[in-house]
């Protein structure tokens, strides 16, 4: 009787693997900000046309990587967080896998931009559906800038998963909340289609509660703060007239 158990080519891989990693537009916005927030960006601008479908943007003013680290970034388990397994119970960043970008990469068009301080020029780095195209050096300001075109581009089965825009831009817009509430020290803005739809100066909790949802919040919400042996609570509770049935809004870090 004939083998029939063969390696997949790595291409195919590497599709099925970022399915574990992007289920849809939304997946990426998370992934992006999450990065950004890791490089110490002070300044991150959120850019999506046509749901994140088109295109998804994340600019940020962080600390840039190298021309090494531009290339290595997009390989399947490469990580700056980690390098042995004791540091998995020593995290204090939000990405640390190594998957996010070679995950990615594999099923949309990226452009990625970025500068450390200590460069006099800029790195571009540019892969379609996995497959390194280019790295040539650019113009570009300190931080980094990625561009995701034509998401499941080479997966169509995969983008006529995709809901309406106005479903996909929804969850978008959920992703950038649960990131943006907590860092009330980051400056961060966001368009659709070319509107702007947030711009959050730094602030305090409050009012970056307020500026995501709306100035009557405050007026809806009590302080909490609350110290144990265990642990420490502090944030915003809503009063008992506000209290819902679904736990929509409710955001813990």
């Amino acid at each position: 009787m004939s083998n029939i158990i063969s390696l997949l080519p790595e291409h195919v891989a590497n599709q099925i693997a970022a399915g574990e990693v992007v289920q849809r537009p939304a997946s990426v916005v998370k992934e992006l900000l999450e990065n950004a927030i890791d490089a110490g960006a002070t300044q991150i601008k959120l850019i999506v046309k046509d749901a994140g479908k088109t295109q998804i943007q994340v600019i940020d003013n962080g600390s840039g990587m190298s021309p090494f680290d531009a290339r290595m970034c997009f390989e399947r388990h490469a990580t700056s967080k980690i390098k042995s397994a004791d540091d998995l119970f020593n995290l204090h960043t939000k990405g640390f896998r190594g998957e996010a970008l070679a995950s990615i990469a594999a099923v949309a068009q990226v452009e990625l931009k970025t500068k450390q301080s200590s460069d006099t020029v800029g790195q571009l780095i540019e892969i379609e559906g996995g497959k390194f195209v280019n790295q040539s050096e650019c113009q570009s300001p300190v931080g980094t800038s990625f561009s995701v075109k034509n998401l499941f581009f080479n997966i169509p089965a995969r983008r006529n998963f995709l809901k309406e825009d106005s479903t996909e831009l929804r969850h978008i817009i959920d992703e950038f909340e649960r990131v943006a509430l907590p860092h009330y020290n980051i400056h961060f803005i966001m368009y659709s289609n070319n509107n702007e739809i947030f711009n959050l100066p730094p602030s305090g909790l409050i009012q970056r509660i307020m500026g995501l949802f709306s100035n009557s919040m405050n007026q809806k919400l009590v302080p909490i703060e609350q110290t144990t042996d265990v642990v420490k609570i502090s944030g915003y509770v809503g009063k008992p007239e506000t209290a819902k049935k679904k736990r929509g809004e409710q955001y813990f870090s």
